[in-house]
């Protein structure tokens, strides 16, 4: 699943094709996603994009009449294309601009979203999201206070939409292992200290993960039309049984919230 540095990485890469331009047609090849596709979306056309934003893994294309909003899903990806290129496969929404490019939104599973967010609104899917997580709206002592008393393990705390968002399975995995905690420890248990410690990481490592996302953008246009997913040297994600980079003691790994967790038991505690 695409998680935030991806979608981020999106952002960047659709943006400078689409911002400022107009809309000239909108075509709905499939509007059964994961909610149905409101005839709302059509209000696009004639209207110019005004801003391209991510809030959490939602991407939001404003104009002056509200924005659409988009997600990628599960297995959902977005292409800048020219417009009269043939739609593939899974080709289910696109946007067709004036300057005679394509954005497509392709996904096989159709559990992403296209919906609407009308002006001076927020749509109820975004209502109760947290802070975003390279804000400073999201720091220790605030996390630490919210932490009390929850006896869900630490893993699932920090993955939780509403004490920060973005925070994906792959992400949390590698900032608890190198702030040297145990994913199964109860949030509440966590130390003031540790969440000062942890933070920082969460931060640095979502922010690595975007600008090596960013160093393929110049290929975003290109006939694959892919948004710079990027291989990154992962610590433990994905490396059950193989050797601790640090300690070389073998990765174990435990399912928390349905979700595979990796982590290393002399590392962390």
């Amino acid at each position: 699943m695409p998680e935030l540095p991806e979608v981020e990485v999106s952002r960047m890469g659709i943006t400078p094709h689409v911002l400022n331009q107009v809309v000239t047609k909108v075509n709905i090849h499939n509007g059964s996603m994961r909610w149905p596709v409101p005839d709302d979306v059509y209000q696009l056309t004639g209207l110019t994009v005004t801003g391209v934003e991510r809030r959490a893994k939602y991407l939001l294309l404003h104009c002056e009449l509200g924005s659409t909003i988009l997600h990628l899903g599960m297995s959902g990806n977005l292409r800048v294309v020219s417009a009269n290129e043939p739609l593939k496969k899974h080709d289910h929404i696109e946007f067709i601009f004036a300057n005679g490019k394509a954005l497509r939104l392709n996904d096989p599973r159709r559990f992403g979203c296209c919906l609407w967010q009308a002006p001076g609104s927020v749509h109820k899917l975004l209502a109760k999201l947290g802070p975003e997580p390279l804000t400073d709206e999201f720091f220790a002592k605030q996390v630490y206070q919210q932490s009390r008393n929850k006896k869900v393990p630490v893993k699932q705390f920090i993955m939780n939409n509403a004490i920060v968002v973005g925070v994906g399975n792959i992400y949390a995995n590698e900032s608890l292992f190198k702030a040297g905690i145990d994913p199964r420890r109860e949030a509440g248990k966590v130390s003031l200290k540790s969440f000062e410690a942890f933070i920082p990481i969460i931060k640095d490592t979502l922010a690595a993960a975007i600008t090596q996302g960013g160093t393929t953008l110049k290929d975003f246009a290109q006939s694959d039309g892919k948004p710079g997913y990027f291989a990154q040297q992962l610590l433990v994600y994905g490396r059950k049984g193989q050797p601790c980079l640090v300690c070389k003691s073998e990765l174990q790994e435990v399912r928390l919230g349905q979700r595979s967790t990796v982590f290393c038991g002399k590392c962390q505690k």
